[in-house]
């Protein structure tokens, strides 16, 4: 498959290495390219969508914090006839945590006696705050209040905790590298090819074609 870049930052450069470590794929300009990466910013994604669907480029966007234009990137592939999948969180660990939690928060729902609190931290350059992730598990738990830190360079680490004056329950993840995201980019990016709408990576993780 032909995979066109947008954005070679952190993460550009971490897809590039395992696509040229897998000879599955290879890297083109969008122009030419099946599928397009996002991993940019929330500043321009808008206009990178707009671009690869004027183009009739399917679509993986690894960019967060623009939820608020979902209505409008719905509109937008619709009409372009292409396809996109987008995530909070492409690792595959982190779609295990969300079910984690949910599960949990489904069992401690039974229960008083429990508060619920998170912690998110990533590294001093990323952009948006709270993290797309820590709002996709906000989701999953009503009324979680997170903590966000930005210093150092760690890549992702989420942690919620269930605390009750008898005992605490910690549940967390904590990204080691940039690897794990990439690699789940690429499977989006498998899924997603000669498809059309809008799609979840919950989809793919689930199994749906």
């Amino acid at each position: 498959m032909k995979i066109g870049l947008f954005g070679h930052g952190n993460m550009g450069t971490e897809i590039e290495r395992l696509i040229n470590e897998s000879g599955k794929h290879q890297i083109v300009t969008v122009e030419e390219s099946d599928v397009v990466i996002d991993f940019t910013s929330p500043e321009i994604v808008l206009e990178n969508i707009k671009k690869a669907a004027s183009l009739g480029k399917n679509m993986v966007v690894g960019t967060t914090g623009w939820y608020e234009h979902l209505k409008e990137v719905e509109k937008i592939v619709e009409e372009s006839g292409a396809g996109l999948i987008y995530a909070q969180n492409f690792s595959v660990g982190a779609n295990i945590f969300f079910q984690m939690i949910a599960n949990a928060a489904k069992l401690f729902n039974k229960f008083d006696g429990y508060d619920v609190y998170g912690l998110e931290i990533h590294h001093k350059s990323k952009k948006d705050s709270p993290s797309g992730t820590a709002l996709r598990i906000a989701r999953e738990i009503n009324g979680l209040q997170f903590t966000s830190v930005r210093a150092g360079r760690n890549p992702g680490f989420h942690q919620v905790v269930f605390d009750s004056e008898a005992d605490s329950i910690t549940l967390s993840h904590q990204a080691h590298n940039r690897s794990g995201f990439a690699a789940g980019a690429l499977l989006a990016t498998e899924f997603i090819e000669g498809k059309k709408g809008l799609y979840t990576f919950d989809e793919l993780f689930k199994g749906e074609k």
